[in-house]
């Protein structure tokens, strides 16, 4: 049986406004973000597309653009948390580790400083979004999550050059796929805001 996921990031953050570094830290939606959450909230009202059940990151920029999104009640998942980038957390994007083009991340850059590894974080991702679609009762299931955790979960199913080519994940981007037999098939990415 074929189901389908919504997979959400979350609203524009001040530290996205302000081009910091945020994994497992956190910092609150701007008025930009919540306005631009509820947009996508009406997105799915317009085309009635109603989810049997909602999922969160533990993270409060991704539990309360699910706030915004829906009124209906969610489970908040430790699993859906984003990279930890370790020592790196809060600072200004320009110290981040040089991007490896041939991996499609950066890897295990931030492991020496406290962080997790690229395949840490994906193997994680993976698994938790399986666990969530196997459920009995999923059919049609919205997750709101974040950037970078997201990104290594797509990565996982498709190759980095269509990545590139196909999927702009900006803040609120919502990547629709199809689940069926444990495997996840993307088919679009909806950008409702700029």
């Amino acid at each position: 049986m074929v189901k389908t996921l919504y997979l959400m990031r979350h609203g524009q953050t001040q530290f996205n406004a302000l081009g910091k570094i945020q994994g497992v830290c956190d910092s609150p939606l701007t008025s930009k973000g919540i306005a631009d959450a509820k947009r996508v909230g009406q997105y799915f009202k317009d085309n009635q597309i109603e989810f049997d059940h909602a999922y969160s990151s533990t993270q409060e920029r991704a539990s309360d653009t699910l706030e915004l999104v829906t009124n209906q009640p969610y489970q908040r998942l430790k699993g859906l948390k984003e990279w930890n980038f370790g020592v790196f957390e809060g600072e200004n994007q320009r110290l981040n580790p040089k991007y490896d083009p041939k991996i499609g991340s950066v890897g295990d850059a931030f492991v020496p400083y406290g962080g997790d590894s690229a395949d840490a974080v994906q193997a994680r991702m993976v698994r938790v979004l399986t666990d969530i679609m196997n459920r009995k009762d999923n059919q049609k299931i919205l997750v709101v999550g974040h950037g970078a955790s997201i990104y290594l979960f797509l990565k996982n199913w498709i190759p980095l050059k269509e990545i590139v080519k196909h999927v702009e994940m900006k803040n609120c981007s919502v990547l629709k796929f199809e689940f069926e037999n444990n495997e996840f098939k993307y088919l679009k990415t909806i950008n409702v805001v700029n």
